[in-house]
């Protein structure tokens, strides 16, 4: 899965707020909690639906290949109980244009469990819901617009 956003902000708030746990609990559908456990690692609890299968997963993200404000690469993990886990990761890059932020990503994903028994399909339609719903959240946040919304 791969996308592409301009936000209406300055590269460096963007990657203040990409590495901002308040902002990311604000942003990130369904999230009930997200700590900050190191400078490159957080743990969060996040309440999905995907497809006829809630799941709460309880998960570890690790921020690696660093290039301040420019890129680096956001690496996850969430177990999801009897609904089973998701893992994945994904290159996010940042670049200035027109007084505007593009930001990239390239993400990749997998799951097990009864996640899996879902189908691929719906699988990357939840996931493309998801991410459009964190990025439109992200964007209001950074152009002071409307709240975000879980």
């Amino acid at each position: 899965m791969t996308g592409s956003y301009r936000i209406g902000a300055p590269r460096d708030a963007v990657w203040n707020a990409l590495n901002d746990v308040e902002v990311l609990k604000l942003c990130i559908p369904g999230c009930e909690e997200i700590e900050q456990t190191s400078p490159t690692t957080m743990t969060a609890k996040v309440v999905q639906k995907i497809g006829p299968v809630k799941a709460k997963f309880d998960g570890a993200i690790e921020l690696l290949n660093i290039d301040a404000p420019e890129s680096y690469t956001i690496r996850g993990e969430g177990q999801g109980g009897v609904a089973g886990f998701a893992k994945g990761a994904a290159d996010v890059t940042l670049s200035e244009e027109d007084g505007e932020t593009v930001l990239e990503f390239a993400a990749k994903a997998q799951v097990g469990g009864k996640l899996a028994r879902l189908g691929s399909r719906l699988i990357d339609a939840s996931a493309k819901k998801v991410a459009t719903k964190f990025f439109d959240n992200f964007h209001n946040h950074l152009s002071e617009k409307d709240p975000p919304e879980g």
